[in-house]
């Protein structure tokens, strides 16, 4: 079986029109990490002049001390937020490059197995043992494939559990560090 030069066009295109979707996806990625820098660090140096504010009208240590404790608690939480938001765009390009893949990959197997049926039929007479093993090896690819990407997608679904878990804890002990202490 040989390509016609419109399908060899035909699949060039379609690469072609794959990549620049991933670029445009990846520099989408890139534009919302560049946003929620500059908003982080907008808001920064905003609460570092607030901050300065309020120490420079410090009237007694004991004042100065809670004013300090009282920056933990919101600290800790932009840092948890800005660490979500890292999270979910990495994990949002990546998930878009993940559903390209499975795409391509399933348009492949699609393909080859079109290949292996044409192949089949055109089977001189007696090679039925060799279509059926050549049909079960690529039955069995499919399923290894199938659940390598249940692994990947349970694996992906752990580490998010494990990030918001460890992202609460933090915020957690934050808030408990930050509470002031009687003595």
């Amino acid at each position: 079986m040989s390509l016609t030069p419109e399908q060899i066009l035909a699949a060039h295109k379609a690469n072609i029109e794959t990549l620049f979707g991933l670029t445009n996806k990846a520099f989408e990625g890139v534009e919302k990490l560049v946003e929620l820098n500059l908003t982080a660090t907008r808001a920064a140096l905003n609460e570092a002049a607030s901050h300065t504010q309020a120490v420079l009208s410090v009237k007694d240590a004991q004042e100065l001390m809670t004013l300090q404790a009282s920056l933990f608690q919101p600290l800790a939480d932009k840092a948890a937020s800005y660490s979500r938001h890292l999270y979910d765009i990495a994990s949002g390009t990546g998930s878009e490059f993940g559903k390209a893949v499975e795409a391509k990959t399933a348009e492949a197997q699609k393909k080859f197995a079109d290949l292996v049926d044409t192949a089949a039929k055109n089977a001189p007479a007696g090679s039925e043992t060799a279509v059926a093993v050549m049909k079960s090896a690529v039955s069995a690819a499919n399923n290894a494939f199938e659940s390598v990407q249940k692994a990947v997608k349970q694996a992906t679904d752990a580490a998010e559990a494990n990030f918001n878990a460890v992202a609460a804890t933090a915020a957690d002990a934050a808030a408990q560090t930050a509470t002031p202490r009687k003595r």
